[in-house]
């Protein structure tokens, strides 16, 4: 018997039951909303069956019989994508898609440089990212979403593995004329007292005040912002210092402003930047061959858009936590 449907149909079918609206589903895998439409109104015409109970004020939810077909179709799919591997074996290339995800306070610096290369040493690659908090990122990871992200080693559950690739010491930082910016190095006691512009993202602000904590400490945190740029260009124009585990080479403000990175003693912690994937996961070959780029691209002695201390031990490998 001949198939009338196509992957492309159950791609679209699943993006909008994981979503649960059609405009969810359609920002997530870039088509229009009436393409999504379609698709599912002939997986229905095709199959005889109701797949969802359309609900206006609360978008889209699974029949019992469309719950069915999710996880079937699902299935269907990761078998399709395993065709790419036996291309790839067969013809000895790394093919077909891949999906990264990239913690969105390191995006900007690291996964341009890293998709660019990856892609011009394997142009049959279809490669797609997104950029994201933490949590989001290891939903989308367990909701296979994604294949990888590369992200830092904070609040990885037991179900992911994480694979360090380069340890980031806390940095404060600060405008020119700071008492402390040029300073070799900087004490928590010290900074304690002054003015901290915090970001304030949920693993990022526990991480640094967890620094704090640590050594018996309370910062005097004086303003918030969930954005990076907006920390640099506050400091820069003197509200304070902030505190950055990603010494940039361009050391200026979004502004243009100038700024200075002054490394802290005390012996705090590191984060360590890697590539989380799902512990359960079969690794596929573009998977294995873009966490084979990333450990060959993101090193101690050097990583896109770091200027990074050097002479550091290279973090070990762990899955999760």
């Amino acid at each position: 018997m001949p198939l009338r449907f196509t992957l492309r149909q159950l791609e679209y079918f699943v993006a909008v039951g994981e979503a649960g609206s059609i405009a969810e589903a359609a920002e997530r895998v870039n088509v229009s909303s009436p393409s999504l439409s379609t698709a599912i109104s002939q997986l229905e015409t095709e199959f005889g069956v109701q797949l969802f109970i359309r609900q206006h004020a609360q978008g889209l939810s699974l029949t019992p019989g469309g719950r069915r077909f999710y996880v079937a179709a699902k299935a269907v799919l990761e078998r399709g994508a395993a065709l790419h591997d036996v291309a790839s074996d067969i013809s000895e290339q790394v093919r077909g898609p891949i999906f990264v995800g990239c913690l969105v306070t390191v995006a900007p610096f690291v996964l341009p440089e890293i998709r660019k290369g990856f892609e011009d040493a394997n142009p049959e690659v279809d490669f797609r990212q997104v950029e994201a908090h933490q949590d989001d990122l290891i939903r989308m990871l367990r909701r296979a979403d994604i294949d990888a992200a590369l992200t830092y080693d904070l609040e990885i559950p037991q179900d992911v593995q994480f694979d360090p690739l380069v340890s980031l010491p806390p940095h404060a930082l600060f405008a020119p004329d700071h008492p402390y910016a040029k300073r070799k190095s900087v004490s928590l006691k010290a900074l304690a007292e002054e003015p901290l512009v915090l970001l304030d993202l949920p693993a990022s602000r526990d991480y640094f005040m967890a620094l704090f904590q640590a050594a018996g400490l309370q910062p005097n945190v004086l303003e918030r912002t969930a954005h990076l740029p907006m920390v640099r260009s506050m400091v820069a124009n003197g509200f304070g210092y902030g505190l950055l585990n990603v010494p940039s080479m361009n050391a200026d403000a979004p502004d243009g402003k100038p700024l200075r990175y002054v490394p802290l003693r005390d012996d705090a912690r590191p984060v360590s930047l890697g590539l989380a994937t799902m512990s359960s996961d079969r690794k596929s070959r573009i998977v294995t061959a873009f966490a084979e780029h990333c450990r060959a691209r993101i090193t101690q002695d050097a990583a896109p858009g770091m200027s990074l201390l050097k002479g550091r031990s290279r973090p070990r490998p762990r899955s999760g936590r």
